[in-house]
Parts: structure tokens; C-alpha cells; sequence
């Protein structure tokens, strides 16, 4: 998360990139836009506000030296030498055109920026700013003709949320620099994060909680789900959360003291967790400090809602561990051959 309360923009420059897989090609800029103050008091937030909810941090990456990252080196040009801006600018739009490898992939308005008194951590700093918009809305702008108003629709970039962005900051600790990172138009995220950023999630404690957080919430849809039913799975997940919120620092050995009742089902656990190491490519930490915005960031993300194909929804409360097992009972009724739930309660609210 940054503080943008002392945030400036001190260079700024737009470019378009194309698609090499439908020739449309790259237009470049050649100065700087320089500020109306309307145009300015309303870019800064704009691009800003998405990393004031940030809560993890990446890290550049390359499979064989992170000095090779492309990005990596434009941004130490672009903090080591002002006269450069321009130039590497043109070059950070050029990589990006070249991670342009389908034609479902979008052309757009690339924004490169340079940012000074972004706060970080108690860290004030300056930060490089590459944002990609790519949709553009419609909106009306009325003018004057022969003494009459008419109206015509033109495209403009909305002034709500950017598409994609990342912000690199001039601040570095032992895995290099500190990079945010935002997507609102997911659908391409590999081309975004893996191609042209290449970066990886910094090995912190608002990984491994993410990480941990995003294994439980694959083992309650894949295998509690599947082999128990939707109670079991809600019940699972609420006593996770309630553990999370329990406890600062995470002990794989206690949590599963805690949240499983019976010995199969931490069998299970232990099984789906190697596994998931395998396919995800990551090593869940067996103990780890807990980071509590990751896990209000989360369980948000988590679906608690029971859905039955007559049309009824039973809402769970990932807070109330203990509500889906004490007030809400499953069976089955012989006589009209369906599955039910009994729902307890002292009133209505």
C-alpha cells in the first residue's frame, strides 16, 4: 500500500502501442505532456488510488539473471538519468508490443510516468509509473453552432480506474525493487505480469499468507466439496478464517489440530498440500507471520453461499465458524427423493 497525500508528478509522456498480430503499429510522442491544472489535480489520483490498496509486492525475474529483465534495466535508466526519459519511454512501449504474441491482446494508450513523495512503508520515495489503458467510453460533448447547442459522442479514457499499471519504486531490499502492480482487465494477466513485467511475488509474509489462504480455499472446492458437500466445505473455510484471525503468527501443525475434527481429513489436507506445491510451483511455509490486510484482502474472495438447483441460496457468515455446524442440518427425504436442509434460528432479522 502507498500514501499519495505528497505524490507528484514530475514527468510524464503518452505513446500508443499496436498489435503486431493485426498491423497496428506503435505511435510515439515526442515531448512531455505538460499540466493544466484541471488535467493534473485529476490524472495524479487516477493513477494512483489503485495502489493505495495494494497489499502484496513484487519482485523483478528472469531465468537466468534479473539484470536481463528489460524492464529492470529501463527503470534504472529512467531513475539514473532524467535526459533519458523520453527515449527509454519509446523502449518500454516497444518490449510491450513485443509481448504481443495474440490477437485477442489489446492496443491501447501506454502513460509513463515519474512520481516523487510516494510513501511506502514510512519510506518516502520517487517511483516509475507504466500504465496500459485499453478501453475507452463514451460520452457526449455538446458545442455551439449557428447560435444553437448540438450534441456529438466522442471516446475518452474514464477517469474510474485504469486498466493495467505498475508502479516500481526507488526502493530496493534483497530481492531488488519494490513493484505494485494492478490489472483490472485480467483476462491477459500472463501477458502483463509474466511477458512484459516478469515479475514474481516477493517472498514475504503477505505471500505466504495469500498462498496458504489460496490452498485452503482450493482444498474446501476440490476435495471437501466434492467428497462432503457444500456444509463441510463453508464449515472448513470459517474456521480457517477464525484461525487466521486468532493467531499473528500460522503453524501448519496447530491449525490442523485445530480446524479438522477427524484424522481423514487431515490426511486429506496433507495430501492435497503436496500436491498443490507441485502444480503451483511454490513451497507453503510450515510456520509464517500473518498479514492481516492479505486476509481481510481474501476473505473477501471467498464464496460461501450455498447453492441448490431449486432455485434457493443459503448464505453462509465466513466470521460464524461455528453457524454452519450448531444451526444448519442436511438430510434427505425419503418420500420425495431429495436432499434438504434444516435452517435453526430464535428470529428474523
Amino acid at each position: 500500500m502507498i500514501t499519495r497525500k505528497n505524490a507528484s508528478i514530475s514527468k510524464f509522456i503518452i505513446h500508443k502501442v499496436g498489435n503486431k498480430h493485426n498491423d497496428t503499429k506503435n505511435a510515439f510522442s515526442e515531448k512531455e505532456v505538460h499540466f493544466d491544472e484541471e488535467s493534473y489535480d485529476l490524472m495524479l489520483p487516477f493513477l494512483l488510488r489503485p495502489f493505495g490498496s495494494a497489499v502484496q509486492s513484487y519482485r523483478f525475474n528472469h531465468h537466468a539473471n534479473v539484470e536481463l529483465n528489460e524492464i529492470n534495466a529501463y527503470s534504472k535508466q529512467l531513475f539514473n538519468d532524467d535526459d533519458a526519459f523520453i527515449e527509454t519511454s519509446k523502449n518500454i512501449v516497444k518490449h510491450l508490443y513485443e509481448q504481443s504474441d495474440s490477437a485477442q491482446i489489446k492496443t491501447g494508450d501506454v502513460l509513463v510516468a515519474i512520481f516523487e513523495g510516494i510513501e511506502y512503508k514510512e519510506m518516502v520515495t520517487n517511483a516509475i509509473g507504466i500504465f496500459k489503458i485499453e478501453s475507452k467510453i463514451n460520452f457526449f460533448q455538446t458545442y455551439l453552432e449557428n447560435n444553437s447547442y448540438d450534441v456529438l459522442v466522442q471516446k475518452g479514457i474514464s477517469s474510474k480506474k485504469v486498466d493495467k499499471g505498475c508502479l516500481i519504486l526507488n526502493q530496493k531490499d534483497m530481492e531488488g525493487n519494490i513493484i505494485l502492480s494492478v490489472d483490472n482487465n485480467s483476462y491477459d494477466a500472463q501477458y502483463w505480469l509474466d511477458k512484459f513485467l516478469n515479475i514474481k511475488y516477493a517472498d514475504d509474509m503477505n505471500n505466504h499468507t495469500h498462498n496458504y489462504l489460496d490452498m485452503c480455499s482450493e482444498f474446501s472446492s476440490e476435495i471437501l466439496k466434492t467428497s462432503y458437500g457444500e456444509q463441510e466445505r463453508n464449515i472448513f473455510l470459517a474456521k480457517t478464517i477464525d484461525y487466521f484471525k486468532e493467531n499473528e503468527i500460522i503453524n501448519i501443525e496447530r491449525f490442523k489440530e485445530e480446524v479438522f475434527e477427524e484424522e481423514k481429513h487431515i490426511r486429506l489436507f496433507e495430501d492435497y498440500k503436496k500436491e498443490y506445491e507441485g502444480e503451483q510451483n511454490i513451497l507453503i511455509r510450515n510456520q509464517f507471520d500473518l498479514a492481516e490486510a492479505v486476509v481481510k484482502k481474501d476473505k473477501k474472495k471467498i464464496k460461501t453461499d450455498i447453492k441448490l438447483d431449486t432455485n434457493i441460496q443459503i448464505k453462509l457468515d465466513i466470521d460464524a465458524p461455528d453457524a454452519a455446524q450448531e444451526y444448519l442440518e442436511r438430510g434427505y427425504d425419503e418420500e420425495k427423493k431429495m436432499h434438504y436442509y434444516k435452517v435453526f434460528f430464535n428470529a428474523e432479522g
